[in-house]
């Protein structure tokens, strides 16, 4: 009896009701079990997405530089992007109507979005060229070259060269021989901005003796 009496005069309750078990109404008990939803939430999303594929579109073949881009030169291929897949066409999106290669696509190469443009917006021209001088093995659509011409002048000769466009972007590029293999020219397409066309056509009709010269800028 003693005890009982000891008990209540110090004020301390009983250790089995000092150590309630926690309720389900505990708010804190609530936002810790929020926490851990949240979290495997989380996990969940960032697996899912880095394990989803997505039909991006990728080149048959090679693309030269303001060439229409139809159905045919592209092919579906799935791949694991994450959070890189707004940077390249979707399949599902299809191919944009009048679309042209803004750039060159090199065949098996994924299609980015940026890499089509509208014909009307393409602010380059192919212009046609045939250059005796051989150039680079590795010069391909796609790199670029400085142009250099020289004028023609009243002694049967040519003026100095002088640089009319520096680092233009070749569209397609063709070596040819003789049928005896006596002469080897190559016939170049490039792409020239609007601003430098009339330079270069008007050296062109004054058969200016033109010469190309690989340029390895970064942009090749």
């Amino acid at each position: 009896m003693s005890l009982h009496l000891t008990d209540r005069v110090s004020g301390e309750e009983p250790a089995a009701a000092r150590l309630r078990k926690p309720s389900w109404r505990d708010p804190r008990l609530l936002l810790g079990i929020l926490l851990v939803l949240g979290s495997v939430a989380g996990v969940v999303t960032l697996v899912d997405s880095a394990d989803r594929t997505t039909e991006v579109y990728a080149a048959k073949r090679d693309i030269p530089p303001g060439t229409p881009v139809r159905a045919e030169d592209l092919h579906p291929i799935p791949v694991r992007l994450g959070n890189a897949e707004q940077l390249y066409l979707p399949v599902a999106a299809g191919i944009p109507e009048n679309a042209v290669a803004g750039a060159a696509l090199r065949a098996g190469e994924l299609v980015a979005g940026s890499s089509l443009i509208e014909a009307d917006s393409l602010d380059r021209k192919p212009v046609g060229l045939r250059v005796e001088d051989p150039l680079p093995a590795s010069t391909d659509a796609g790199s670029r070259v400085d142009i250099w011409a020289a004028m023609p002048n009243a002694r049967n000769g040519f003026d100095e060269p002088e640089q009319l466009i520096e680092a233009a972007e070749i569209s397609e590029l063709t070596v040819t021989e003789s049928a005896l293999g006596a002469s080897r020219s190559t016939e170049l397409l490039v792409l020239v901005d609007d601003s430098d066309l009339p330079l270069l056509l008007s050296a062109l009709s004054n058969q200016a003796k033109i010469t190309v010269v690989h340029n390895p800028s970064p942009g090749s």
